[in-house]
Order: structure tokens, then C-alpha cells, then sequence
């Protein structure tokens, strides 16, 4: 597939590489505290205005930039979903107990966590958030993890 994109079922060819994301943050200590703390994510390299994390094996980095652009939202399955956002596709069990850690931290859900598409071929479990610097994210978990890219 052009672009680098896997086709379904292309994922069992080649290994599944590390992505890489950078985001602006207001705050680097509250950055820290969010991702480091509430999410759990291991710090890695850092200077003064910008912090890596190990996000579940992926490279995020909060870049200080204390400026946002105007945000949007597309309706997805009844809800307003949150463009820009990023995340990762956890297993079940990980999820359910992220939502657990992020109730009881009393997270303010952009979208509450709930299952989306029951009974489809794309059935997740999903809920959005956003960091202490407005980035929205979401955090999924497929109720059938091999048809991540299915169609039908």
C-alpha cells in the first residue's frame, strides 16, 4: 500500500515498528505529572522544553508550546470526536483497568469509556480524555483484536 499503510492482514507480514509523536504541552511538570503519573507512561530523555515517554513501546515527546490551534470534531457512532487526537489499541483487560485508574484520578472524559459498534465487525471499547494541555487522546481495545483494519 502506498504511503507506508498496511492493507488488513498485512501486519502478520512485518514487524510492527514504534511510532513516533511529538504534541505541544503548556506545562512540562504538568506533562510529567499526567503522562508520567495518571497515564504511567516511563520517562524518558528530557530538556527544558520538551520530555520524552515511553507510550505502551511508542516514542511521545511534550513539546512546550504554549499556543493551540482552533479545535474540531467529527460525529463517530452518536458521539463528537475530538480532531486532532491520538492513542493506542490496548488489550482488554489493560484497558479496563486504564478506565479504572483514570475514574478513580477523576479524569474529566471527553467521551466516558463505553463499547462502541456492539455487535459489528469493528466492536471497540474506547474512551477519549484529554492531557493537562488539551490534547485529546484516545484509548481503545478491540472486542476481536485481528480485525483492527477490517472492513466487514
Amino acid at each position: 500500500m502506498a504511503g507506508g499503510g498496511q492493507a488488513s492482514g498485512a501486519a502478520d507480514e512485518r514487524p510492527l515498528r514504534p511510532f513516533h509523536l511529538a504534541f505541544p504541552v503548556h506545562d512540562i511538570a504538568a506533562a510529567r505529572a499526567f503522562w508520567g503519573g495518571t497515564i504511567g507512561c516511563p520517562e524518558g530523555r528530557s530538556a527544558d522544553d520538551w520530555v520524552d515517554f515511553d507510550f505502551y513501546g511508542h516514542q511521545i515527546v511534550a513539546h512546550l508550546a504554549p499556543e493551540r490551534a482552533a479545535e474540531a470534531s467529527n460525529p463517530v457512532d452518536g458521539h463528537e470526536v475530538p480532531v486532532p487526537h491520538f492513542g493506542i489499541v490496548l488489550a482488554m483487560d489493560e484497558w479496563r483497568a486504564l478506565a479504572d485508574r483514570l475514574t478513580a484520578a477523576e479524569t474529566a472524559f471527553v467521551i466516558e469509556p463505553h463499547v462502541r459498534f456492539p455487535g459489528e465487525v469493528g466492536e471497540q471499547a474506547t474512551m477519549f480524555f484529554r492531557d493537562q494541555s488539551g490534547n485529546a487522546i484516545e484509548m481503545k481495545a478491540m472486542a476481536d483484536p485481528a480485525r483492527l483494519f477490517a472492513r466487514d
